[in-house]
C-alpha cells in the first residue's frame, strides 16, 4: 500500500497540540487532548508534552497564527521532539507546512487512529476497511512523495518528471482503492450469506455497543464464556465476535462484540467499518455499554448516540449498562448517574456485580418474541424434538406411549412449526396450553 510519507523507524517524543477557536471549547479541547494522549500511548509512542492553544481564528497555512505557530515550532526543537500530533484535523497542505518548517514527522488524530487500527485489524474485512480508510486518507497527501522531483520543461501546458509521477501515482492509488471497494464488496456477500443462514433460526440478536475501552469484550467473555481479547487498551479489538447465550428464562440469545466508538471518529472509519457496524443495525436490541468510572461518561454517551444515529440506529431499542461500579467510590457520584441514567442497569464485569440482574433485563426485552409451550410429539418426529433443542429451551422431557411430552420455551417464530403437537387445555374454549414468559 501507498504510503503518505517515508516515517521515521520509531517515533519516542511527541508533542501533543489541541487548538480551539472559542473559550467555550476549552473544557472540551482539554479533554480530548487528555484522550489524544491515550491514543498516542496505544501507539506505543512518549508523550513530552501537551499545549492547549487558543486561536482567534483558522490560519489556512498553519491553522493558527504564525507568531503561534512559532512558538510551537521552537518549542518541539527545544524539547527534542521527533514529532507533532495534532487533536484537530490537518488540510494536506497544513501537513505540509509544519513538515517543511519544522522537518519533524506531522500527524493529526486522524492519522492517529488509522495507525491503531492498522495495527489491530484481524480478519481479512477488517484489514480490508483499515486499508481502504488509509488510501482514502492519503490521496490527497501524495504530492508530499514527490517534492524531490523537480518540475522540469518550459512552454504552456508543458510538464516537468515530477508531476508526471504524481499524476502516474495518483492513478494507480485510485485503482487500488477500486480494488479494495471490490473486494470488500465479496466480503460483504459472504456477510450477507452467512446472516441469511444465521436469519433462518429464529434466534433473537442482541449487539454491545459503546465507547471504547467501556468494557464490551470483557462483557461478552462474561456473559458467554468467550475468550474475546480483552486488554485496557483503546481499540484492543477491531473485529465483531458472536456468540450464544441462554438467558434466565432459558430463551437463546446471539450477542455481537462490536468496534468500540470514540469521539471524533473519521467519517471515513464510520463509512469503512460500515459492514462491521451494521450488526448494530440488525440486531433485536443494543446493549449501550458505559464506562461508569470515567470522568467524561456523559460525553462518551452522546458521541455513541450521534455515531449510531449516524447509522439509522437512533430508533433501534436499547438496554443501557453502566460497567465498573465498582471503581466508584463516592456515594455522591454513584447517586448522580442513577439520577441522569434512571434505566440503566449498572454492573461490574470484573467482579460480576449486577450480571444477574443484566441477564434478566436482557430476557424482559425479549419477552414478547418467546413463549413456554406444551408439546406432545410422536416418538416417529424425533427431528421436531431436535430442533426445539437447537433453537429453543427445553423444560422437560417425558415419554407417554408412543408419545413425547415436551415442556418448552420457544421463539414465537417457531410457533408455527410446532402448531400441531400443541397440546390442547381441556378447557371449553380449547385454548392452546402456551403462555408468554415473563
Amino acid at each position: 500500500m501507498f504510503e503518505i510519507r517515508e516515517k521515521p523507524n520509531m517515533v519516542e517524543r511527541a508533542l501533543l497540540v489541541s487548538v480551539y477557536f472559542d473559550k467555550s471549547e476549552a473544557e472540551e479541547s482539554e479533554s480530548l487532548l487528555d484522550e489524544l494522549r491515550e491514543l498516542v500511548k496505544t501507539l506505543g509512542i512518549g508523550v513530552v508534552d501537551q499545549l492547549l492553544v487558543k486561536a482567534p481564528k483558522h490560519h489556512a497555512r498553519y491553522l493558527m497564527g504564525t507568531g503561534k505557530a512559532s512558538e510551537i515550532m521552537d518549542f518541539a526543537k527545544d524539547m527534542e521532539c521527533d514529532c507533532i500530533v495534532f487533536d484537530n484535523e490537518l488540510t494536506p497542505a497544513q501537513q505540509r507546512a509544519w513538515e517543511a518548517e519544522t522537518n519533524l514527522c506531522v500527524i493529526d488524530r486522524q492519522e492517529v487512529i488509522l495507525d491503531i487500527f492498522n495495527e489491530r485489524a484481524q480478519t481479512k474485512e477488517a484489514r480490508l476497511q483499515v486499508q481502504l480508510a488509509r488510501m482514502e486518507y492519503s490521496l490527497p497527501r501524495l504530492a508530499r512523495m514527490w517534492t524531490h522531483l523537480d518540475r522540469q520543461g518550459g512552454g504552456v501546458g508543458a510538464r516537468g518528471e515530477g508531476e508526471k509521477q504524481l499524476e502516474t501515482d495518483r492513478r494507480l492509488a485510485r485503482k487500488r482503492i477500486d480494488r479494495v471497494k471490490a473486494q470488500l464488496e465479496d466480503v460483504r456477500k459472504q456477510r450477507t450469506t452467512q446472516r441469511k443462514e444465521r436469519e433462518r433460526m429464529p434466534v433473537p440478536h442482541a449487539s454491545i455497543v459503546g465507547y471504547t475501552n467501556a468494557g464490551k469484550s470483557s462483557l461478552l467473555n462474561a456473559l458467554t464464556g468467550a475468550q474475546v481479547l480483552a486488554e485496557d487498551k483503546l481499540f484492543a479489538t477491531l473485529d465483531t465476535t458472536t456468540r450464544r447465550i441462554e438467558l434466565p428464562d432459558g430463551q437463546p440469545l446471539l450477542l455481537t462484540d462490536t468496534v468500540g466508538f470514540i469521539r471524533r471518529l473519521p467519517h471515513r472509519l464510520v463509512e469503512a467499518f460500515k459492514a462491521t457496524l451494521e450488526e448494530a443495525l440488525l440486531a433485536d436490541f443494543l446493549i449501550h455499554l458505559l464506562d461508569a468510572s470515567d470522568p467524561e461518561v456523559y460525553a462518551t454517551y452522546q458521541t455513541t448516540h450521534e455515531v449510531l444515529t449516524e447509522l439509522g440506529a437512533e430508533e433501534k431499542r436499547r438496554l443501557l449498562v453502566l460497567n465498573k461500579i465498582d471503581l466508584i467510590e463516592d456515594p455522591a457520584q454513584r447517586k448522580e448517574l442513577e439520577r441522569h441514567f434512571p434505566e440503566a442497569c449498572f454492573v461490574s464485569v470484573h467482579s460480576g456485580q449486577g450480571l444477574d440482574e443484566l441477564q434478566h433485563r436482557m430476557s424482559a426485552m425479549l419477552a414478547n418474541r418467546v413463549a413456554r409451550i406444551h408439546l406432545r410429539i410422536p416418538q416417529s418426529r424425533a427431528e421436531v424434538v431436535s430442533r426445539l433443542h437447537r433453537d429453543g429451551k427445553v423444560i422437560s422431557c417425558d415419554y407417554e406411549g408412543n408419545d413425547i411430552l415436551v415442556q418448552a420455551v420457544l421463539p414465537k417464530a417457531l410457533e408455527e412449526v410446532v402448531a400441531p403437537f400443541i397440546e390442547r387445555a381441556p378447557s371449553a374454549d380449547g385454548a392452546a396450553m402456551s403462555e408468554p414468559v415473563s
